[in-house]
């Protein structure tokens, strides 16, 4: 039987701390908490770092020491989460793994031709902002460019970011913007525990990426 990451599909008060500890323990990713959502006094989402211009509310890191803060040790996670409930779950890049963060219309897109192409690809984000990140082995944003320049991408395009050392991913069941959950699209299981390399699967990406681009200058 597949063996599947136990994520919580319900946000209640231990969802958070339940998936904080699962990442830890059986994916064995380093784990920061983050911000979280309140809700101002019209009854919209705001970040709790109160800042009106907020570039990802909801779901950044507390402190500006953040990767010293990140830990692997379930025990330690669980304590964390236990001091602020409330906390995002987010997981440092540059570490275990990087991630290609595409528009979430082009992964999906990437996702189909991945499969048709037999890819093996790893875990997929969807996040309620509209992108998509695909995790990948580290230390892919060294290689991309140069990688994006050997099919024929110019410099700044395709809409694609590498998030490596130094960044991090929101994971699931993390509320973001406008209060919707981050989401897998494709869950952390015993078959995608290997990471795929980024040559694997940046040019599947790039494509869908591309596409998306001329269909929008298209107006379709």
């Amino acid at each position: 039987m597949e063996d599947t990451l136990a994520v919580p599909r319900q946000l209640n008060g231990t969802a958070l701390l339940d998936a904080a500890v699962s990442y830890a323990r059986s994916r064995h990713w380093e784990v920061l908490p983050g911000t979280w959502l309140e809700t101002d006094a019209g009854g919209a989402p705001r970040c709790s770092c109160a800042s009106a211009a907020c570039p990802a509310p909801g779901a950044h890191p507390t402190r500006a020491d953040w990767a010293t803060q990140a830990s692997g040790s379930g025990s330690e996670v669980r304590r964390m989460w236990t001091r602020q409930p409330r906390s995002s779950v987010l997981l440092p890049t540059g570490r275990t793994f990087d991630v290609l963060e595409v528009p979430e219309s082009a992964g999906f897109h990437a996702l189909a031709r991945t499969e048709r192409m037999e890819v093996a690809l790893g875990p997929v984000v969807s996040t309620p902002t509209g992108r998509m990140a695909f995790f990948v082995l580290p230390g892919a944003g060294a290689r991309v460019p140069r990688l994006l320049a050997a099919l024929g991408w110019p410099r700044g395009a395709p809409d694609l970011t590498v998030r490596g050392e130094g960044d991090w991913v929101a994971a699931p069941p993390t509320r973001m913007g406008r209060g919707g959950r981050v989401q897998w699209a494709r869950r952390p299981t015993d078959q995608n525990r290997w990471l795929p390399d980024v040559g694997e699967v940046l040019s599947p990406l790039a494509y869908a990426c591309g596409r998306e681009a001329a269909e929008a200058r298209a107006g379709r």
